[in-house]
């Protein structure tokens, strides 16, 4: 959501999207016979294609993303349901194991979540130095040495701590590690690349990056591309979660990931937000759901809690942009 948020749109359609793509892999595998990553392959292909399609109808057409994406909510509801049959629709047959059902139940051994580690480190350090030496070329501002070490000093003890935890249970378990390598790409898309530097561009100034050459509809739909992806990876994960395909998989998703944007401080006018204040909005958002649930709160509270989150997390981002 946060692509999608920082040049200035929205998507109300990722909720249905996330069923549509775990529902129809799923379909593949039970009635059909697909091996599970065959299966994997036209959801993920669907959902690249829907997204593509959305963001090509709303830049090229200029219509809003919110009308799009709210039709495409209802159309994506509509075909998933059409797609499972309204029934529910397991994701291992016979309840056999198999990737689709490990994408959630599966742990990383404790001496490969060492190694992982020691890659994220290895990436994080060559990312910071690269970007230190090209903002020093370009006569920007840079942190001194003592800083830099320092953050990554903290960074490395701090998923050290983690992993030495989740060790004395079973390992990793694989979904951190899916969080982690999406919310990695993410930030290194979005603070390191051109096409990052573009998204802040176009939401701070649609007009004025446009005239300072930006491909502001490529760059858009690119974005949207790139959400339907993610759409995808969340599909699988959520149906695995479930065990299963059914009509609720999905519900309000989009809810969720817009509040969790906004708590973590993304502008719903674009040009502002970063992916860990995204994950520290989603933190804050999956401990209110959990919380209830374990403490019995009824449904109806449940959605008078969520509303209230999501529109304070507006009246907070207004707060915020006019300070």
């Amino acid at each position: 959501m946060l692509l999608v948020i920082l040049p200035g749109h929205i998507d109300l359609s990722v909720g249905s999207g996330v069923g549509l793509v775990g529902g129809l892999a799923s379909v593949l595998v039970i009635r059909f016979g697909w091996p599970a990553l065959a299966a994997f392959v036209p959801a993920v292909g669907a959902a690249l294609l829907i997204w593509f399609a959305q963001g090509t109808l709303i830049v090229r057409q200029r219509i809003p993303a919110f009308i799009v994406t709210l039709g495409g909510l209802l159309i994506l509801k509509g075909v998933f349901w059409l797609v499972i049959g309204t029934q529910t629709v397991p994701v291992a047959p016979g309840g056999r194991p198999n990737i689709y059902s490990l994408l959630t139940t599966y742990y990383l051994p404790p001496l490969a979540s060492y190694g992982l580690i020691a890659a994220v480190m290895l990436v994080l350090v060559v990312v910071i130095l690269r970007g230190r030496r090209r903002r020093a070329a370009m006569g920007f501002e840079t942190d001194d040495a003592e800083l830099t070490f320092l953050k990554l000093l903290v960074t490395a003890q701090g998923l050290l701590l983690f992993v030495l935890t989740v060790n004395q249970f079973r390992g990793i378990p694989l979904p951190v590690v899916i969080l982690g390598v999406v919310a990695l790409a993410i930030h290194l898309i979005t603070r390191h690349t051109p096409f990052g530097r573009h998204l802040y561009a176009i939401g701070g100034n649609e007009e004025a990056a446009f005239v300072s050459g930006v491909p502001v509809q490529r760059v858009v739909i690119g974005a949207f591309t790139l959400l339907g992806g993610i759409v995808a990876i969340t599909g699988l994960m959520q149906t695995a979660y479930s065990g299963a395909s059914t009509t609720t998989v999905g519900d309000l998703m989009e809810l969720d990931a817009i509040a969790a944007c906004v708590i973590g401080g993304t502008s719903l006018r674009g040009g502002r937000g970063t992916v860990l204040g995204v994950i520290f909005g989603a933190l804050i958002m999956a401990s209110l759901l959990n919380g209830m649930t374990l403490l019995a709160v009824s449904p109806e509270l449940k959605f008078i809690a969520r509303g209230t989150v999501l529109t304070l997390a507006v009246w907070m981002d207004v707060k915020l942009s006019k300070m």
